[in-house]
């Protein structure tokens, strides 16, 4: 199962706990009534009590969030997703154009790529095995041949391996960035099915008089959770469009038939860092988008989590980049 398909799993998890919010909306009806019994009944008193009109207007409101506990699930969850999901579908839609021409200019790049190696002779013989038949053809049986031969088994051997190396190290952060974002949605996804459950408990609590700014709170972070995935979608069409450019620049410089390229990828690697620090910054960006309290804990432990592992993933980065350039300069 790929990290797409892990994706539409949280999808599939949220819609099927929806339902549950119906259970909260019973126990939250009783909160509710008994909160606006007490609500009308303070109204009722102070206006008496200072020889003032009764405002039915303010009385208006328990009664309303009244009827979004009856009809939450389609009300107020129905009408916030409904507004926010076409914010996700754009989202969605930009990182999929890039990622596809992402994958055509990767594809372009690695045909050039292999032609450009092919043309230098003291690389051909290392990638192709028709160059390597070829050379081995043009030596002798001399005792100086022999020696050539075996140092072209072995400098051939130590190419794989190195190739090996870089190829699992590209692997390793490849899944530790859809991991990041995968971590990103499963939170997002937690977060979503508790206020969503919870939310009729907190328009409940809200009818009572001294807590009405439950309300807004419960608002402001269940909008401000749902936006992690549409912040994390454009973080990676900026991540993907820079690779583009870098592939594009490299598509130019690989046309040059005297230019030799450097297989170490070391861009790729330093963007792929940069992408799985950067994905623990999406809550963040998304308190600028709207302002939401409560998750203060939680941001001070993604935020340490992301120094640590930059500072794992960018020593484990130099090291491997380091060796590996210094055994191609040897």
């Amino acid at each position: 199962m790929g990290p797409s398909n892990l994706h539409e799993v949280l999808r599939s998890v949220y819609d099927e706990m929806m339902p549950l919010c119906a259970d909260m909306a019973a126990v939250a009806k009783g909160v509710a009534g008994l909160g606006a019994l007490f609500y009308v009944a303070i109204k009722v008193w102070q206006s008496l009590s200072r020889a003032e009109p009764i405002d039915l207007f303010p009385m208006l409101r328990p009664f309303a969030i009244g009827i979004c506990i009856m009809f939450f699930s389609t009300l107020v969850l129905g009408s916030i997703n409904g507004v926010l999901s076409p914010i996700v579908q754009g989202s969605h839609s930009m990182l999929e154009d890039q990622v596809l021409d992402l994958n055509d200019l990767q594809h372009k790049k690695d045909l050039l790529e292999r032609e450009a190696m092919l043309r230098n002779p003291e690389m051909a013989y290392l990638i192709s095995d028709e160059e390597f038949d070829k050379k081995l053809e043009e030596l002798g049986w001399s005792p100086s041949d022999l020696v050539t031969m075996s140092g072209m088994y072995i400098e051939r051997e130590m190419f794989d391996i190195k190739k090996q190396i870089r190829d699992g190290f590209r692997e390793f952060l490849e899944i530790l960035f859809q991991s990041a974002a995968l971590v990103i949605d499963t939170i997002r996804t937690f977060f979503l099915i508790v206020l969503s459950i919870l939310g009729p408990i907190a328009f409940a609590i809200s009818v009572w008089d001294g807590f009405q700014s439950t309300l807004t709170q419960w608002l402001t972070r269940y909008i401000s959770v749902y936006l992690w995935l549409p912040v994390a979608d454009i973080f990676s069409s900026i991540l993907a469009k820079i690779q583009s450019l870098i592939l594009e620049r490299d598509i130019e410089m690989l046309a040059d038939p005297n230019f030799i390229p450097d297989t170490s990828n070391t861009v790729y690697i330093i963007y792929m860092i940069i992408g799985i620090i950067g994905y623990f910054t999406v809550p963040t960006v998304t308190g600028w988008v709207i302002q939401a309290g409560g998750a203060g804990n939680f941001m001070r432990n993604v935020n340490q989590t992301a120094t640590k592992s930059g500072n794992i993933a960018g020593a484990a980065a130099g090291s491997a980049t380091g060796n590996i350039s210094g055994r191609l300069l040897k």
